[in-house]
């Protein structure tokens, strides 16, 4: 079958909170043709399956729920003048700044003079965390268990584990009880944080730290999970449903088929303050970049992007031979993690980092080479599961052809 060939001025791929936002706002600025592909068939991303409140910058007490804040961030991009097309899988790449396509209406060629990736990110399976056991019916991710209770009002279980201690996990709860199951317990392999209590003495659920999950039990249906704990001791937590959360990785397939340059932190595109990735005209935004924050994060780095596309449009030149930057344990990525040139700073002036271990009050060290550059100490503990942020008032310090910055933790 042959492709239809045709050009657009700038190309999201990804009509998740990110990509909506981007089209939006490029649109408005006179950009020239922008068109949003998005897979499913409705857009949104994740937040159309997410009956809780809170969305769009209100209070989970009132505001938006997902849904009406995925059909908001829609309908502002189509009224900037975005052209939103559902139902549309990107492939493959077929040269820098072209893309082939394929939809119910055909295959397509499509080439732009910028490609903004919003691909989003996603919660690792089972499988993908080598969790042994049978495979029985009644093992979710927090996705497929938000599209099979609000979306599919399918009838999940009667008892439910979650495996997790993150605002997405107690998303998974709620969701949970929604559809009438008893959440018997949470369970994660981190020591508490500190910031979780609140939350347990409200909904009454257990919360199990330092276990381990060691396996699944049940043919015809999950029956049980197995855990071990710091002590030796195990348990199995009889149940019919068991839900993993976090444990976020990019979707990153696309930009890894075009080459873009991954940052192993992060696991997303590496990336500057400007969005632009390792390859002249493609931009990256939200939580393909790093797995995961909220929807309001993606949605203004969308909305960030345009500035930096519209002066690529006016032949701005595309920088090179940025240094990195790099964190060392327990600190687990920071974003973005490109230098730019001058002048060039991240949203809202800070980065972006995650640890793998509680932090109390940490004293955060940027280096360059044998120079000190940067010391911040953070006056609240830095947790896993939640972002914290650095200051980005010393990037005029960076030598832009120097070594790789790096950012220590004390």
């Amino acid at each position: 079958m042959t492709r239809r060939e045709r050009t657009v001025d700038v190309l999201v791929v990804g009509g998740g909170p990110a990509g909506l936002g981007a089209g939006a706002e490029i649109a408005a600025s006179g950009a020239g043709r922008v068109e949003i592909l998005e897979r499913e068939q409705t857009a949104g991303g994740v937040p159309r399956h997410c009956r809780h409140g809170g969305f769009g910058g209100r209070t989970a007490r009132g505001g938006l729920t997902g849904p009406a804040y995925a059909q908001e961030c829609v309908a502002a991009a189509e009224r900037a003048g975005a052209v939103l097309r559902t139902g549309v899988t990107v492939t493959g790449w077929a040269g820098p700044l072209t893309v082939d396509t394929t939809a119910p209406t055909g295959l397509e060629r499509i080439t732009a003079r910028a490609v903004v990736l919003a691909t989003g990110a996603r919660e690792r399976p089972r499988s993908a965390r080598l969790v042994p056991g049978t495979r029985p019916p009644g093992v979710y991710t927090t996705g497929e268990l938000q599209r099979a209770v609000h979306l599919h009002r399918q009838r999940i279980g009667t008892r439910a584990v979650v495996i997790g201690d993150e605002p997405v996990s107690r998303a998974a709860a709620d969701t949970l009880r929604v559809a009438g199951l008893d959440v018997v317990a949470m369970v994660t392999d981190r020591p508490p944080s500190g910031l979780t209590a609140p939350a347990r003495l409200r909904d009454r659920t257990p919360l199990l730290t330092l276990a381990t999950v060691t396996g699944l039990t049940g043919r015809e249906r999950l029956t049980g999970v197995a855990l071990r704990h710091h002590d030796g001791r195990t348990t199995t937590l009889r149940c019919d449903t068991v839900v993993f959360t976090g444990d976020w990785i990019p979707d990153h397939e696309l930009a890894r088929r075009g080459a873009v340059t991954l940052d192993p932190g992060t696991r997303g595109p590496a990336h500057d303050a400007s969005y632009r990735t390792t390859t002249t005209g493609v931009f990256a935004v939200g939580n393909l970049l790093h797995g995961v924050e909220r929807a309001g994060v993606a949605a203004a780095e969308g909305r960030a992007v345009a500035v930096p596309v519209l002066r690529h449009l006016a032949a701005q030149a595309w920088p090179s031979d940025r240094p990195s930057l790099a964190v060392d344990a327990p600190l687990q990525w920071i974003a973005p993690n490109l230098v730019g040139p001058g002048g060039d700073t991240p949203l809202r002036g800070r980065f972006t980092l995650r640890t793998a271990r509680r932090l109390l009050s940490p004293l955060l060290v940027v280096r360059q080479g044998g120079r000190e550059l940067h010391r911040q100490r953070l006056l609240l503990p830095a947790v896993p599961g939640h972002p914290f942020h650095l200051r980005a008032d010393w990037l005029d310090r960076v030598d832009p052809h120097g070594a790789t910055v790096r950012i220590v933790a004390f």
